[in-house]
Parts: structure tokens; sequence; C-alpha cells
């Protein structure tokens, strides 16, 4: 068991613990959540004893082995299968005493040792160190290569392999999927499951969160709260907290009994499909979701397209690659305003090469291809962030894309994404990743695109930052392709998906749980090499169509047809605003205990009947609301 009482924790000036007493049980799997900065690296650094407290005790068993993943990228040409092997450390400790005793011809010995290395099960090692890194995406012939050949981000996968590789007690992972893809963050889920040990795992996934954890500590307001079952359990219990404190828990039971209202009325064509039904299960829990968020530091939408032509993008029988070594080849791909489409497949089959080529980053190595005259690329990676000039602030960073505006509105544009006060004149040089990714992603809403392509946009990002994020681009107008491991981000906003895998680019059909299955499915024995031959196109052409001019006429006709049924809908939605804005005013007024006294009788009975009279033409307006987006949904289809 871990306890820990009285505890307080300092980092420099400021404090993040204060008079903190919970205990966790052994073989507890906990998620440690809390916004970043909390304390939560901090408290796995008093765990390791990298930190003591200021105050206060913690304890553990002392016989507990500790696994940690190192936050060093090793270097060296030790072969990566060693480097990992190293995780275990009775095996490597047997070995070199097997090394010793077999110099010495030491043969009682080597008897001896060798019946210990059997009792610890040593001579699977290498299988099961294999199997490790073939779960996190390497490949057969890689496993042996040295540890320098590769990048970064594949040598945090091998440090996270050698943590697991470790027969520990106690598991400590501090967001151990930013480096994955989705295949193996569900692969590192499945593992995970199964771990016997105490688990400490610090996250901003709450899919992966949901997966196996027991129980919650979450970090606020300098102390630990624990919460019994997995994410979603707490962020419920949390969310009815808070809904007693906020008076804007009455706005949010207005907007789940109007959310509600539509699943009904559309239930119907939404059970259509799998991922429609996906989708009505995260309307369903959005009012949960958004009053647990309902402190978050981060506001924002994404600014509305200057120009929104109804096709975006097409590409035909197009080859994708490097140095002439096609990738991908005979893709076809046609993108349209109102796409929203998630990118799956394993780690190095051709998604960013794919998201690259649409970004106009990649040029074709054959094929066609055709954007419409006004497209507007908004285009997030990784690389992006490495972009930005490190002596200058944000707000010089957003002023270099609009000289004109005034800086009171460029604050406020900023303010949404964590960023007030002094901290908009700041260098961005030390700026955190987290913050790095957050201005990245302001900038480039601040443009407008009207085609969004993302490449793992939630790295580094927290969960309060993941919500304002997943709520923004479920408005978003536009055309939208994304790759993430995020699976609650690719379930809240999109609506179809898309394979790559095998030099293959198809539509998938299924949802996230049918992809996960999928590669359940798949043998765990290290596959061979695919070659890049087969190819398949996400649509197939159509010989002797209609002519680039009749498609014009008819794009343009069904323009002028959508156009009042459009305005329509985003009349009633503006009025049933404006009216909710008084609703609201009044209830402010109702809930205040001051209120009641015998001056204000005459105006709370005026109050009681404005909102009577309010409360009536709402529910009037959103029946026409409904019939009014029903009516424009149908006509988008013909």
């Amino acid at each position: 068991m871990l306890v820990f009482s009285e505890l307080f924790l300092r980092r420099g000036k400021k404090v993040l613990l204060e008079d903190a007493n919970f205990s966790i049980p052994a073989g507890q799997k906990v998620g440690i959540t809390g916004s970043n900065g909390v304390g939560k690296s901090s408290l796995f650094s008093l765990i390791l004893g990298k930190l003591e407290a200021d105050n206060g005790n913690f304890s553990m068993p002392a016989d507990w082995v500790i696994a940690h993943v190192a936050q060093h990228t090793p270097a060296g040409d030790i072969p990566a299968l060693d480097y990992v092997l190293q995780g275990d450390r009775d095996y490597v400790d047997l070995q070199d005493k097997i090394s010793a005793a077999t110099d010495n011809d030491d043969g009682m010995m080597l008897a001896e040792l060798h019946g210990r290395l059997e009792d610890i099960d040593g001579y699977s090692a290498e299988s099961r160190a294999a199997t490790l890194m073939h779960g996190l995406g390497f490949k057969p012939e890689e496993i042996r290569l040295p540890v320098e050949e590769f990048s970064g981000g594949w040598r945090m996968r091998l440090n996270l392999a050698q943590a697991l590789m470790c027969r520990s007690d106690l598991l400590l992972l501090d967001e151990p999927t930013n480096h994955l893809d989705l295949d193996a963050v569900i692969w590192l889920q499945n593992w995970l499951s199964r771990y016997d040990g105490t688990l400490l795992l610090i996250s901003h996934d709450r899919e992966f969160l949901d997966s196996f954890i027991t129980l919650i500590a979450n970090i606020e307001h300098r102390h630990i709260t624990l919460y019994s079952g997995h994410y979603s359990s707490f962020e419920k219990a949390r969310a009815e907290q808070l809904a007693q404190q906020q008076a804007a828990h009455i706005k949010q039971q207005k907007e789940v009994e109007h959310i509600e209202k539509f699943i009904r009325r559309f239930g119907a064509k939404a059970t259509k499909a799998k991922q429609a039904q996906s989708r009505v299960k995260v309307l369903e829990r959005m009012q949960l979701i958004a009053a647990a968020h309902i402190d978050s530091p981060f506001h924002f939408n994404f600014r509305e397209p200057e120009k929104l032509p109804e096709r975006l993008l097409d590409s035909r029988e197009v080859s994708l690659g490097y140095n002439n070594m096609a990738i991908l080849k005979d893709v076809s791909i046609h993108l349209h305003a109102g796409d929203r489409i998630g990118l799956i497949g394993p780690n190095g089959a051709g998604k960013s090469t794919l998201i690259k080529f649409l970004a106009g980053e990649l040029e074709a190595q054959s094929g066609e291809s055709w954007q419409a005259q006004y497209l507007k690329i908004g285009y997030f990676a990784q690389h992006q962030l490495e972009q930005l000039v490190p002596e200058q602030t944000a707000l010089q960073h957003l002023r270099l894309l609009d000289k004109k505006a005034r800086e009171s509105s460029l604050r406020g544009f900023l303010g949404g994404f964590g960023f007030i006060g002094d901290r908009v004149e700041e260098p961005v040089a030390p700026f955190s990743g987290g913050e790095k990714a957050r201005l990245v992603l302001a900038l480039l809403i601040y443009q407008k695109p009207n085609l969004l392509l993302l490449d793992e946009p939630t790295n580094h990002l927290d969960l309060e930052m993941r919500h304002a994020l997943s709520m923004a681009l479920q408005e978003y107008v536009g055309a939208m392709v994304i790759v993430s491991h995020d699976r609650h981000l690719l379930k809240s906003v999109t609506d179809q998906f898309i394979l790559v895998d095998n030099g293959k680019v198809e539509a998938f059909e299924g949802d996230l749980d049918d992809y996960a299955k999928r590669l359940q499915g798949k043998t765990e024995t290290p596959a061979e090499e695919v070659s890049v031959i087969e190819t398949a196109a996400i649509k197939p052409v159509v010989e002797n169509g209609p002519t680039k001019k009749d498609i014009r006429r008819l794009e343009a006709e069904r323009r002028k047809k959508l156009q009042p049924l459009k305005k329509r809908v985003d009349r009633l939605e503006r009025k049933i605003d404006e009216l909710n804005g008084k609703l609201d005013s009044i209830d402010k007024q109702l809930s205040d205990p001051a209120f009641y006294n015998e001056e204000n009788t005459d105006l709370m009975t005026s109050l009681m009947q404005d909102k009577a009279y309010l409360a009536k033409d709402i529910a009037d307006l959103e029946e026409h609301w409904m019939q009014a987006t029903e009516e424009y949904e149908d006509a988008s289809k013909t």
C-alpha cells in the first residue's frame, strides 16, 4: 500500500500539495488527473525519491520494485532488443553472474545460476522483449538495430518497452501514449489491463483512462481527491459537484434536454450506421462532460471561413512516397465541405504521408490532383511547433497574421487558449510543449481555414484543452481530416474513417470498436513486411461522368437551393440563443436568496411570468428549428 499523510509538497515557490492525506491499496490501477502544472509529475518524483516532501510522510513496502519510463532518450550502438532486456533487472544480473562463472569455470555456480534463471522464466526473456517491441510498433527487422539509429520518438518507445519488461510491484507511467499511434495505444491498453502490480498512470487520454483504471486521483486546488471507478465515473461525480455550485447547471440541463429531443426526433436515421450510433452516444454524454469542464480556462470556436466551396479537393490515381519509392499508389480522394474524416492504420503505413500530400507539403509522384480556387488549408503537425520564433511573444505571432486588428481583440482571442495577462507578452522559447501546441492551434484557427488537416493535435494537451478542442471541432463547418491516437476525439468529431494499411487507402466500414477488434484478431507474432504493391482507391473514379462545367453548374444550383434553408436555420438559432440569454438572466435573479423579500414581490411575480412566456417561446422556436434543420439536411442529401 502507498500511504501519504499530511503531505506538503512544493516546487520552488509554488505550493503543489497541502496537507494531503490518502492511501492507495496494492493492486489498484490509478489514473492521476489534473491540469498541467498541478504536481502530477512531482508526485512521481516524490515516489522515486528524487524530490523530498516539505512536510508529512510517504511510505510504501520496502521490498517493492518500481518501474518507470526514463525521460532521457537513449543512444549508443547497443541493439534495441538488448536495451529493452535491461528492464528485467534479475535477468541482467543473472546473465552477468553466468558470464563470470563461465570465465571462472565454476560448474557448481553455473548449475545454480541456470536454475535461478529457469525460476524467473529467463529463457523466454528475449521472446517477451520482442513481443513488447512488436506491440509498440517495431518491425521484426528493427529489433536488433542499434538504438542510435532510431528517432527520438522511437527511442521513447524503447524506454517504455524497457519499463514494461521489468517485473515490478509498482509501475509509474507519465503520458505513455504521447509517442504512440492508435494501434500501439490499443495494444498498451490491453497489456496494462493484465498487469497485476500497482499502476499509477498520468494521462490526458479519456478513452485510455476508461479502459482499465480502477481509481482516479484528481489533483485540484492543492489537494488530492480519490474517486472509485474509471475516468467517466469521476467525470460524472465531479460534474454533479460542480453543478451544485454553478448556476450554469440550469443552462446545461436545457442543453441536454434539447440534444435528447433532437436525438428522439432523428434517432431512426441515426441508427442506420455505426458511426452515427457512436455520435449519438457522444451527444448523450455531452452534458456531464460540459459540467465537468465548466471551470476550464479554455473557451474558443473556429472562426467561420470567408469562403467555403462545396468541392474542396480531388485527387485521382496519385502515387505518394519519397525518393522515387512509392508508399501509396492509385489513391483517389475527394474532399467536400462538411467531410469529417479520421485516418486510421498502423504506424508507418502512410497516414502522415497522405496528410502531407493533402497539405501541399508533398508532391504526388504520379496521378492528377485538383484544388478549389478558394481552398484555405489549416495544417497542424508536430513540426509546426518548431516554426514558432523563440524570441517572439504569442501576441507578436498573432499580430503578424493581422496587423490591423486592435490589440484588445487579439488579447481576447489568445485568452480563449489560456494566454492571459502578461503571458501574451512573454517570449515563447520557455513555453512548454502544451503551451506551444495551444499557440500553434490558435494561429491556425485565426486564419479561418476551410480545410483542417490535424496530425496528432492532442499531443502535449491536457484534458481541459482536449475537451475545448473537441467542442470547437464539433461546430466547425469546413472539412477536416484527422490523425490521432485520442479515440475520444475521433469518436466526437469524425463520422467516417479511412484505413491506410499495406499500401492501400480505403474506406473503413465500422467504428473504432470494430477497428480494435480487427487489431486483436491479428496474430501476435510479428508479421513479415508487406510489399507495397497492391493499392486501392477511397472512391472509384467514374469514367465518362459529367464534365467539370456540368459539376460546377449543378453545385451552383445546389448552393442556391440550400442557401435560404441554411439562413432560416441560422436565424432561428440566433433567436433561440437570444431568448436563452434573457432566461438565464431571470434565473440568475431568481436564484439569489437576497432577492426574496417583500420589496421585490411584484418584481418576482413579473419575472416568473416572463420566465413562463420565454420558456414557451423557446419551445416553439426549437420545434421550428428542428423542422428547418430536417428540411436542410434532406435537401443537402439530394
